[in-house]
């Protein structure tokens, strides 16, 4: 057996495992914890073959078919429900293409943002965990796909009885079929999606991989966190205090609670010599912060704890821990990144023990502070299927986002990817966060011993200027001064007409171009400016920390 085998009363949860179980208990989280994951498969599939790959797969890894139960008093792992393995036909998959082919158009409303070497995608959360397919026009077997795969992942897990993982595979033709597999977050993590597909495909090409070694994740994790949590304790009491709030675009971010997940995608590539990509990321990130009003931050970072035994192992092996920084406007971006490092290596000595051991009064939260972030590198090129052209979509939306932002971020051969989820009632303007934080890297990068003040000075000015123009405008069109950027059109007494001159004036003057439906659908100066920074796209991928 791959991993210790379900026996008696079964076996123990890791210390993540039971918090997080606690959280779902008390806490409402929604999907927040769904991990999807979709395979594409163009060619001549071996149905068959796939279908047993993927049950030798979930008998590999026994975590997949577990469930978390009481028994005296503490928790433990046992066997749930069997893990479904489900084939859809073109002729169903059809069928509910039809069905939902007007409310699927209804929902295409996919902007991007262009700036630099760095494309920006604002998705909406219904458009998300299907890859883009042809729009004019889309097929109905593919319109369903659409619908069935965003119906899967919003699908509710049994937490009681299971099962925690699904498969589905999907035909959209004879030729074309996408493998969806969702799983809980209780017996899942951003590396597992690795293991699950490597796995899968090596016994699906008849080369089944080598036996797992027997591991007690849960055992072994108590002894290694009782050894290491008095020293955490102490590390952790003069540094931890409940967050306030975050400012980010003149909004006060307090939300710990998980909500409605939409997603901003963009590229970079963060590199400094003497930094890793991920300090330089997460030094911008802080340094962005510091522009919208933070003169302190804090982030959490999700932190694999996942030991060299359990390199080959699906399960939960993720540790989300707080770091701060007081980034001084007047020090250069490297002396700040590399402070941030110092900090990011003390933490990283703990990374073992859950906050909330350490800090027992912690209360139950979904995410631990209102911003967040998930890093974890690829270093190996898409596992092959063999006779097909396969290619995986490694961060699927799961359509929730853990608290008021979060950076997923995926560091693979193809350089790094990142998905800004947000709560677009907490931060409707998250293309500009992403615009925001491009361009400072781009600056950072090129040079690092700028001072921090110098490049957030030069970040701002475009989008100041702009706003100001804008601002301009408004304001002769209704006769009112001041107009503030979070005022809405028409309490000010603005209508259609007032609405059209304001859109000819800006298309004159500033060559820029609004809808009359954008103006509707973001009748503020702030939301205009947002708004400047979209181009339409045909993408419908969503893009965990996962």
């Amino acid at each position: 057996m791959a991993e210790v085998a379900f026996a008696g009363q079964g076996t123990e949860v890791t210390f993540t495992q039971q918090g997080m179980w606690v959280t779902e208990r008390n806490v409402s989280v929604g999907t927040a914890y769904h991990m999807p994951l979709i395979v594409h498969l163009n060619g001549e599939l071996d149905v068959g073959a796939l279908l047993a790959a993927c049950a030798a797969v979930v008998d590999r890894h026994p975590m997949l078919g577990s469930v978390v139960t009481e028994v005296d008093n503490g928790l433990r792992l046992v066997p749930g429900a069997q893990v479904p393995v489900r084939h859809a036909s073109a002729q169903g998959v059809h069928a509910a293409g039809m069905h939902a082919a007007q409310d699927v158009r209804a929902a295409q409303d996919v902007r991007a943002v262009e700036q630099g070497a760095h494309a920006v995608q604002d998705v909406h959360a219904v458009e998300q965990g299907a890859r883009a397919v042809e729009q004019d026009p889309r097929t109905a077997a593919e319109q369903g796909v659409h619908a069935a795969v965003r119906e899967e992942i919003l699908r509710e897990f049994d937490l009681e009885k299971g099962p925690l993982a699904r498969f589905t595979l999907f035909e959209i033709d004879p030729e074309r079929h996408l493998l969806l597999f969702v799983a809980h977050h209780l017996v899942f993590d951003g590396q597992s999606k690795d293991i699950l597909v490597r796995d899968l495909a090596a016994l699906y090409n008849g080369e089944p991989p080598p036996p797992l070694p027997a591991v007690d994740h849960g055992r072994a994790e108590r002894d290694r966190v009782a050894s290491m949590l008095p020293a955490a304790r102490e590390f952790w009491k003069p540094r931890w205090r409940d967050p306030g709030e975050t400012l980010v675009l003149g909004r006060s971010l307090r939300s710990r609670r998980t909500g409605e997940g939409r997603v901003v995608r963009f590229t970079a590539d963060p590199s400094i010599p003497g930094l890793t990509r991920f300090e330089v990321l997460l030094a911008a990130l802080h340094v962005c912060l510091l522009g919208y009003g933070n003169a302190e931050v804090t982030t959490a970072v999700d932190l694999s704890t996942r030991p060299s035994e359990a390199a080959g192992h699906i399960g939960l092996f993720v540790n989300e821990l707080p770091v701060a920084s007081s980034p001084s406007p007047e020090t250069t971006f490297r002396a700040f990144a590399t402070t941030l490092r110092a900090e990011l290596r003390e933490v990283y000595r703990f990374r073992q023990v859950p906050l909330s051991r350490a800090m027992p009064r912690i209360r139950p939260h979904a995410a631990l502070v209102p911003v967040s972030v998930s890093y974890r590198t690829r270093h190996d090129p898409d596992p092959v299927f063999t006779g097909l052209d396969a290619s995986v979509e490694w961060t699927v939306s799961n359509h929730a986002v853990r608290g008021a932002l979060h950076l997923q971020c995926v560091d693979g051969p193809g350089g790094l990817e990142v998905g800004l989820r947000h709560d677009p009632e907490a931060v409707p303007g998250a293309a500009r966060v992403a615009t925001d934080l491009c361009l400072l890297l781009e600056r950072a990068i090129h040079d690092p011993d700028q001072r921090l003040n110098e490049l957030l000075e030069n970040e701002m000015a475009s989008v100041t200027t702009l706003t100001d123009q804008v601002r301009e405008i408004w304001e002769e069109v209704l006769g009112i001064s001041p107009i503030e950027d979070h005022d809405d059109i028409f309490d000010l007494g603005g209508h259609s007409l007032t609405i059209t001159q304001i859109i000819a004036r800006m298309r004159k003057r500033l060559d820029v171009e609004v809808s009359l439906d954008d103006f509707f659908d973001n009748p503020t100066i702030a939301g205009v400016v947002d708004s400047l920074a979209d181009e339409t796209g045909n993408d419908l991928t969503g893009t965990d920390g996962d």
